[in-house]
């Protein structure tokens, strides 16, 4: 089965200003972008609706988050009906960060991510080991667990409306980067336990994206591997050389 490339673009908390946001919708829109690759961005929350309004039509809009509540008194948080309301197709669920720094763990990600679907959004579901835990041996039991409980109140049809990125915690920003072989082997382990756990149908059908460090230079290596369907890019998705990234799969 071939599987559409996907790279994403993880702007995090940047850029700062309104110029600087500009200027990074500008040179995506006047870029030559492969057609046959799907691209999504990730701005800031404040800039959803003006990247939307901004952005070419070819590259779809991520939120960075959400909450499972179509609504309430929770403070600070984004609804899955807002998304969907405000237009944005895609939102990143599970990221590293979220994870680490506000302590959300699967059970949690996989419940937002239920909401998200249900509420008609695409999720790039977020999944990685610390280095504790893949020099501990632990990596794919780590990508295991996250995955599961998820799969665990998954329904097969789901699976359609899921990218997942794999994202080794101490490649994220470190400049360190999981070789083509490391990187390979996770994403055929994980392919495999997902044909065993949900199907194989869905098993060959699922992007599994790499992300951690990814630049121009090695993101071509990296998109020959045959599990790699893509990247999910922080750093340099903020540099030009994001475009390159997008057409890495590009003869």
């Amino acid at each position: 089965m071939t599987r559409q490339f996907f790279v994403g673009g993880n702007f995090k908390m940047n850029p700062t200003s309104r110029e600087a946001k500009k200027a990074l919708i500008k040179v995506l829109n006047e870029a030559t972008l492969d057609p046959n690759t799907e691209v999504v961005i990730a701005p800031p929350s404040l800039y959803l609706i003006p990247v939307l309004e901004q952005v070419r039509k070819e590259v779809k809009v991520a939120a960075q988050n959400c909450y499972f509540k179509p609504n309430g008194a929770f403070t600070g948080e984004l609804s899955p009906a807002q998304l969907k309301d405000a237009g944005v197709p895609y939102v990143v669920l599970g990221h590293s960060e979220r994870r680490s720094l506000f302590h959300e763990d699967s059970a949690l990600v996989a419940q937002k991510t239920r909401a998200a679907i249900d509420t008609g959004l695409s999720v790039i579901l977020c999944v990685g080991e610390t280095l504790q835990e893949r020099e501990s041996g632990k990596t794919q039991a780590v990508v295991e667990e996250q995955l599961k409980a998820f799969i665990d109140i998954s329904k097969p049809e789901d699976w359609s409306k899921i990218v997942i990125a794999y994202e080794p915690v101490w490649a994220i920003g470190t400049g360190k980067v999981a070789t083509p072989a490391q990187a390979q082997e996770t994403h055929a382990l994980t392919r495999a336990f997902l044909a065993t756990a949900v199907s194989k149908e869905v098993a060959e059908s699922v992007r599994i994206i790499y992300g951690g460090s990814v630049t121009a230079s090695n993101s071509k290596e990296l998109s020959n591997q045959p599990d790699i369907d893509g990247f999910l890019v922080g750093g340099a998705s903020l540099k030009p050389e994001f475009v390159d990234i997008i057409n890495a799969k590009k003869a």
